[in-house]
């Protein structure tokens, strides 16, 4: 099997790792022949956001054999004279992959629009609407390690693939991995021009419409990533022109190297941005991931800087966007892990509200699902935010624009995100999250086998079982409902070997809000280690 994939890989350089694995394996490295059987123990399979893997030679790896399958499977699924749009980021390989999709595309016959550059996820995903595409390819790993590369797939209506539509391509791929090579054509592909950029910019300026100069100072970082060109042009399309932008992780390099991971959300990710930040005495700190699809925030606590959660900044976004806006038929989509303080928000606000699961092709769809609404906002803690149903997918470049204009305002009311975030909580309620991560695969399978009757003292008044369906599509989770209004919802991660925790307590707010989160912090604690202790004996 690894050599006919041998013969048939068309990059020399996979080939050649290959051949080197398969060597090494017929001499008896025992090391080779774990990672060789790996490579060829199944393929590829679309997850929360598309293919994801590791690149290398094989069928369980990224690289230009498995693109050109999956490529020529999508178009399987296609009308004939499909239009498909094609996007890619600055990874390794990205190009190449992108190449070889609009090749595989013009060989069977349809039509491929390729972007002009290396440029971020949210484009890709405005421009299949935009222009009236069938489908829409972006290759990228999005926040993934350096080794990593990915595929997603979107349909006409501008939304990620859903599993059933994952499940036909995954079918139609097989075939034609099974078969002869495919056919990939050298030309034929239309190269856009900077047009759709500057159609995007136009859609995503709508947000927060230019008002005059901003007194804000922020500072951005791209995370070596393709973001910043589009954050800097339309913060300053919209009065933003104090921007100062991390230089060390300002030019796009797949290498990510002043990262040990290149996403917001991880410890360290942010460190040159803040100390920028502190440096220069800015406002507020914004950073996209390197597709910049997701948005991180910080901003001044004391003498330091406190970085805010993605449930903090959904918060303070669907909070926004109500007071911007009227009518009873807005809708405001949130996940199934995502603190539970939008309902609140949009019960409060009398608009309407969805839980989805994990993952932007399923909050998007939401509106789609409910024609009596308008979307309005969606948003998941992952730092994923939709801040317009113009870019059906989570966009970290429209998301920073609806922050700054945020905290200015914010600013310019002699107030300030952290006050805003004390207001909402004592409205609606202190809201207190934590994520607990646990390495590898079977947790989930492991509690329900031994559910739990209580947790760090809180009785487990129900359990949802995410597999029952019921109300959302089935997938693999649990959510355990605990007395005092805690919740604490499991399922591994689409993405990673690993399995993620969720932890929400809800808190009334006293005289002092500040004594008030030392005690959600403190009950947070006490049920990560409850929870720790749990999956260590199931």
């Amino acid at each position: 099997m690894a050599r006919a994939w041998r013969d048939a890989d068309p990059d020399p350089v996979t080939a050649l790792e290959l051949d080197t694995l398969v060597e090494a394996t017929e001499r008896g490295d025992h090391g080779a022949a774990q990672d060789l059987a790996e490579r060829f123990s199944g393929r590829l399979r679309f997850g929360t956001a598309g293919l994801r893997g590791r690149l290398g030679a094989g069928p369980m790896r990224m690289n230009r054999a498995v693109v050109r399958h999956t490529a020529a499977g999508l178009m399987r699924t296609l009308a004939p004279g499909a239009t498909v749009v094609v996007g890619y980021d600055a990874r390794h390989c990205s190009a190449d992959f992108a190449l070889d999709t609009a090749g595989v595309v013009v060989a069977s016959g349809a039509t491929a629009l390729l972007l002009p550059r290396a440029l971020p996820t949210p484009v890709l995903a405005f421009a299949v609407r935009h222009l009236g595409a069938d489908a829409g390819v972006m290759v990228t790993a999005s926040h993934n390690p350096p080794a990593d590369n990915g595929y997603k797939v979107y349909l006409g209506d501008g939304i990620q693939v859903v599993p059933s539509v994952a499940a036909a391509i995954e079918a139609a791929t097989e075939v034609v991995a099974a078969g002869p090579p495919v056919t990939v054509a050298r030309r034929g592909w239309r190269v856009l021009g900077d047009e759709v950029i500057a159609a995007y910019l136009d859609v995503a300026l709508s947000v927060a419409p230019r008002a005059g100069r901003r007194e804000l100072r922020i500072v951005y970082t791209a995370m070596h990533g393709v973001g910043r060109d589009l954050v800097v042009a339309l913060l300053g399309r919209a009065g933003f022109d104090d921007v100062s932008v991390v230089a060390a992780q300002a030019e796009p390099d797949p290498d990510f190297p002043t990262v040990a991971f290149p996403n917001p959300e991880e410890p360290g990710a942010l460190d040159l941005a803040l100390a920028e930040a502190k440096r220069l005495g800015a406002d507020l700190v914004l950073a996209n991931d390197p597709d910049a699809d997701r948005l991180g925030a910080a901003v001044p606590e004391g003498d330091g800087w406190r970085v805010l959660t993605g449930n903090e900044i959904g918060a303070l976004l669907a909070e926004h966007l109500l007071g911007a806006t009227r009518g009873g038929e807005r809708l405001l989509v949130t996940t199934v892990v995502s603190s539970r303080l939008l309902s609140a928000q949009a019960a409060a606000a009398g608009v309407h509200y969805a839980e989805t699961l994990t993952g932007f092709k399923w909050i998007m769809r939401a509106a789609l699902d409910r024609p009596d609404s308008r979307f309005l906002f969606g948003y998941e803690e992952a730092l994923g935010f939709a801040v317009t149903d113009a870019i059906r997918d989570k966009d970290g470049i429209t998301a920073a624009l609806a922050v700054a204009d945020l905290a200015a305002r914010a600013r310019a009311a002699g107030s300030s995100l952290l006050e805003r975030l004390d207001d909402i909580a004592r409205r609606h309620g202190l809201h207190a999250t934590a994520q607990v991560t646990i390495a590898g695969f079977g947790v989930v399978h492991r509690l329900r086998a031994r559910l739990p009757s209580e947790l760090a003292g809180r009785a487990v008044e129900s359990v949802r079982d995410l597999l029952d369906g019921a109300d959302l599509p089935p997938t693999d989770g649990l959510v355990f409902a605990l007395a005092g209004g805690a919740r604490v919802v499991v399922r591994p991660s689409g993405t990673e070997p690993k399995t993620k925790a969720y932890l929400e307590v809800v808190l009334r707010v006293g005289d002092d809000v500040g004594v008030t989160r030392a005690a959600a912090a403190r009950e947070l604690d006490e049920l990560a280690t409850a929870l720790r202790e749990l999956v260590a004996t199931a």
